[in-house]
């Protein structure tokens, strides 16, 4: 009978170290071994061919006993770079798997700050392709309220009265982009406005379910501070024997912005710009920056820029050739961002 009982309660506590949802007790042992070394930066980047440049940096210098840790489907790298304790994380593309990896990476582990690098297309006409840009503030500007045809700019919208929708950052009016046309007159654009939203936000230090909202996210306001002495520094300008007009160089600029879309379309680059003094368009800083600024982590992000979106540039096709080039950038903006922010 003892035997039995020693059995069940064997069983039993194995489903329970591997349950649904549940941190396993030998993962959550691995995770207190890595904290133990913490507190960390957490270096925070989209895709592969962003990330690999840093990992095959002499810079970067792997963790000999724990190198990584594999959760939910990421492998959360663990090293040094320029002496500092690490935790490298891909994110993958979109808002919401940026938003999900950089939850995990602060909820398991001891993270002092984000760095959140990469590529992105380009809205501002006074930059070039190679350039790195650290924006003061990043917004998400993918989430909308479409508005009903037949109203206006003077019409409220659906629940705004509730508080759920604003109309006070502003909108873009889809008829004044078209073209279409019968018996030489414009057709009526069915599709009207959209209004671009605040995201809700729940910070750490509020009241739980009590709604805060936010649009334009800041950075860090040390970290921004740090970066302005990375600013002038230049970067390699040729892909094989294809070559930018000028070295590219890092500047500080106002305003960048995210959306589930990959933005390839120069009417919407000059509205971006024009409207909201935007430069890089990406699809994940926006969330990466959310999270942070919900769990009150310093957050910057650093973004080289890849393509002007939707071409017209004296450069053309610009992403397929430049891309590497532009991550490479990053990355040496990175390690330089990380030397100056611990010396």
């Amino acid at each position: 009978m003892l035997g039995l009982v020693i059995l069940v309660w064997g069983v039993w506590s194995s489903t329970i170290g591997r349950a649904d949802g549940a941190i396993s007790t030998s993962t959550m042992q691995e995770i207190e071994r890595v904290n133990e070394k913490g507190p960390y930066l957490g270096i925070v980047v989209p895709n592969s061919f962003e990330m690999n440049p840093l990992l095959q940096s002499p810079s970067f210098v792997a963790d000999l006993q724990v190198p990584y840790l594999d959760y939910f489907g990421r492998r959360f790298r663990f090293g040094k770079v320029e002496n500092e304790e690490v935790i490298v994380v891909l994110t993958g593309l979109s808002m919401l798997n940026a938003g999900i990896t950089t939850q995990l990476l602060l909820t398991l582990f001891k993270v002092k700050g984000v760095l959140h690098y990469g590529v992105a297309g380009n809205a501002n006409p006074q930059l070039q392709i190679g350039d790195v840009t650290i924006p003061r503030y990043w917004a998400h500007t993918g989430l909308w309220n479409w508005q009903r045809y037949g109203d206006g700019p003077d019409d409220e919208l659906a629940l705004e009265s509730n508080g759920d929708y604003t109309r006070e950052i502003g909108y873009l009016r889809l008829a004044n982009y078209q073209n279409g046309s019968e018996n030489g007159k414009p057709v009526e654009n069915l599709l009207n406005n959209v209004w671009y939203q605040p995201e809700e936000v729940f910070p750490v230090d509020g009241i739980p379910e009590v709604r805060q909202h936010s649009f334009w996210v800041p950075v860090n306001k040390h970290y921004f501070k740090v970066a302005k002495r990375i600013e002038g520094m230049t970067f390699q300008r040729c892909v094989n024997s294809t070559c930018l007009p000028r070295a590219p160089k890092a500047v500080r600029v106002k305003r960048g912005a995210s959306a589930n879309a990959f933005v390839d379309n120069s009417a919407y680059r000059e509205f971006l710009y024009s409207k909201f003094n935007i430069t890089p368009i990406d699809m994940e800083s926006a969330a990466v920056a959310l999270v942070c600024h919900q769990q009150q982590i310093p957050f910057i992000a650093i973004r080289a820029l890849s393509d002007l979106a939707g071409g017209g540039s004296a450069v053309s096709n610009e992403a397929g050739i430049f891309a590497s080039l532009a991550a490479q950038n990053a990355v040496d903006a990175s390690l330089r961002f990380i030397t100056l922010l611990f010396a």
